[in-house]
């Protein structure tokens, strides 16, 4: 029976990759996969030998020889733990994503406008690579990339030149996500997952990751398109008086949830809702309405109920706007690679796998992998087939690296690609024949230097 899940699973995986082609978002298959393929385990429970309990992170002894009532009782319990840690990431993400859209909502990113003010063409590519790396790792690469290209369509004019920057600064933004726990969805996998922890993290990919910035800007800014000067268009003052004060409150209320997590042991997700919480606060109290969030007015004189007034909060109208697709996509294919581990797929993958090839060649080929197919099911299934390897070992930073960076190979391989793409309607053909090779050298350069370091660093 495990060839059915299998196969659910592969048709799912494939549907996803040609999302584009199909014009049928990735949620539909991924949430299909992962309904179908706990279906089929639920039906056939009986007909499965093997299962492996997350739990303990090693199969059951004796399975086969369990009753039914015992076998659906322990499917029911591993179904409910990898629920709770999926639940983890989605609760994290969504506050991650409200957040920054309530920083948006007082135009708190019309400050980064403002400083870029240059006149030569390379100087505004290093200012948005810059910029890119920075932002990722806070608010992470997905929406940095929206925000930045928001603001690049602002200021220069001409499109052609546009999708350069555009190109640009996703393999920036997915090189500074890499190297923090909030900065890319799979990094906080692995951070969330208790495989990485966040000093560590910083310590092996940091510089990584600034090596495969800069030699990517690097090597675009000797191309000919970055030659020359450029006029920019002038900047209008939409500032809000509260932009600056919003922007530092809720970038600094990001940053400090690792904090949060290394001084109480709780969840990540705890401190994201604290600083959700926080910022929430200051948002309510400076758009001057009442702080209240649902609540009716009592009866009015038609004898109706009056509206709240909830659709008119900073809050309410920043989780309007947070990507509830990219929320339930997870949720689908986060379950659907937990249905594979169950029946110890991925445990008896991993073992062939150790066995006929390198670690570090098989992590190169992931990040290869990466920029053809999702990133989050592959760290996703990683997590289940290197359950001995103890938390910050470097297997899994370098996974965080090569997951993280390898996906800008192509413009469909990161989320930042993608929204690059539909944001300045960059083909894949322009994409790879202008920007596959410069990601690729950035990808190599911090791979070089990530060997490097570990040499060097106990």
């Amino acid at each position: 029976m495990e060839i059915y899940v299998l196969s659910v699973f592969v048709l799912g995986y494939f549907l996803i990759t040609i999302e584009h082609t199909i014009k049928i978002d990735k949620l539909i298959p991924a949430l299909a996969a992962m309904a179908f393929s706990w279906a089929i385990i639920a039906l056939n429970i009986n007909n499965f030998e093997t299962w492996f309990n997350p739990a303990t992170h090693s199969l059951v002894d004796g399975f086969s020889a369990l009753s039914l009532d015992d076998k659906t009782h322990l499917m029911e319990e591993t179904l409910l733990h990898h629920l709770g840690k999926t639940a983890e990431i989605l609760v994290f993400l969504i506050g991650a994503m409200t957040i920054v859209e309530i920083v948006d909502y007082f135009n708190g990113f019309s400050v980064f406008q403002k400083i870029i003010n240059f006149k030569t063409k390379k100087a505004i590519l290093w200012v948005f690579s810059g910029l890119a790396f920075i932002l990722s790792a806070i608010i992470d690469n997905l929406t940095a990339t929206i925000v930045l290209i928001s603001i690049l369509q602002k200021v220069v004019s001409d499109q052609k030149l546009r999708i350069w920057y555009a190109a640009i600064i996703v393999v920036a933004a997915n090189a500074g996500g890499a190297w923090s726990p909030i900065g890319d969805v799979t990094t906080t996998m692995l951070w969330i997952g208790k495989k990485v922890s966040t000093p560590m993290l910083i310590k092996y990919l940091l510089i990584p990751s600034i090596a495969c910035a800069v030699a990517a800007a690097g090597i675009a800014s000797l191309l000919p398109a970055f030659k020359g000067e450029i006029k920019l268009n002038p900047v209008k003052d939409e500032g809000n008086k509260y932009s600056l004060r919003m922007l530092a409150l809720g970038l600094g209320s990001i940053i400090c949830v690792p904090v949060f997590k290394i001084i109480t042991h709780l969840p990540p997700y705890v401190g994201m809702m604290l600083a959700l919480g926080v910022v929430s606060v200051f948002a309510e109290i400076y758009s001057n309405r009442e702080f209240q969030l649902a609540k009716a007015t009592g009866p009015n004189p038609d004898g109706g109920v009056n509206e709240s007034k909830h659709h008119e909060s900073p809050v309410h109208n920043a989780l309007t706007k947070i990507e509830l697709p990219s929320i339930l996509f997870f949720l689908g294919i986060l379950l659907a690679v937990a249905a594979l581990e169950s029946l110890g797929l991925l445990f008896v993958f991993a073992t062939i796998l150790k066995e006929t090839i390198s670690l570090d060649l098989l992590m190169v080929l992931f990040g290869f992998a990466s920029a053809v197919i999702d990133n989050v099911p592959l760290v996703a299934a990683s997590l289940g087939m290197f359950t001995e390897f103890t938390p910050d070992d470097q297997l899994w930073h370098f996974l965080a690296y090569c997951a993280g960076t390898g996906g800008s190979m192509l413009i469909i391989g990161s989320a930042a690609g993608v929204v690059a793409m539909g944001m300045e309607k960059i083909t894949f053909g322009w994409y790879l024949k202008k920007i596959l090779w410069i990601a690729l050298v950035g990808y190599f350069a911090g791979i070089g230097v990530f060997f490097l370091m570990r040499n060097f660093i106990a």
